[in-house]
């Protein structure tokens, strides 16, 4: 028989209920205000409050239905989807967007074990650079060089 404790709507539950309590104790400090006048803190606890009533309710299925049990935790996808944006984030002023939004797709996608370098895969990557340049850089002006300062840019 499978224990309530090892199921994943409980330790999702769990993590809900812990984040929206951790987001409730941060905002204590904010103003509340009213429906019609929000204060500061109005926001955060009324989303927090939900965040936990879902987390409850994550935790009441997990003891009233069978679910999954969680699995080992992979620790390789994690660390390789961890560490491309971190990858990303220090190479991005050097490389450039053009080499460093690419670098970080391909180090992503090789957390999976399905990962392949396909003609469809690197289109579908040059296409993603393309949007991010456009995007960020010319839409919404974010200062991150399409050539970083390695290639004169």
């Amino acid at each position: 028989m499978k224990s309530t404790y090892q199921t994943k709507d409980f330790w999702a539950g769990c993590v809900y209920v812990a984040i929206g309590l951790a987001a409730i104790l941060i905002a204590q400090d904010y103003k509340m205000g009213t429906a019609a006048r929000m204060g500061a803190g109005y926001f955060p606890r009324v989303l927090s409050g939900l965040l936990m009533l879902i987390g409850l309710a994550s935790i009441l299925r997990a003891f009233l239905q069978p679910g999954e049990r969680v699995e080992r935790i992979q620790l390789r996808p994690m660390l390789l989807i961890v560490g491309s944006t971190l990858i990303f984030a220090a190479s991005v002023r050097y490389l450039g967007t053009v080499i460093a939004v690419p670098l970080m797709g391909l180090l992503a996608a090789s957390a999976s074990r399905m990962f392949r370098i396909t003609v469809p895969a690197l289109v579908g990557l040059a296409l993603l650079t393309a949007f991010c340049t456009i995007v960020f850089q010319m839409g919404l002006g974010v200062p991150l060089p399409i050539l970083g300062s390695l290639f004169g840019g």
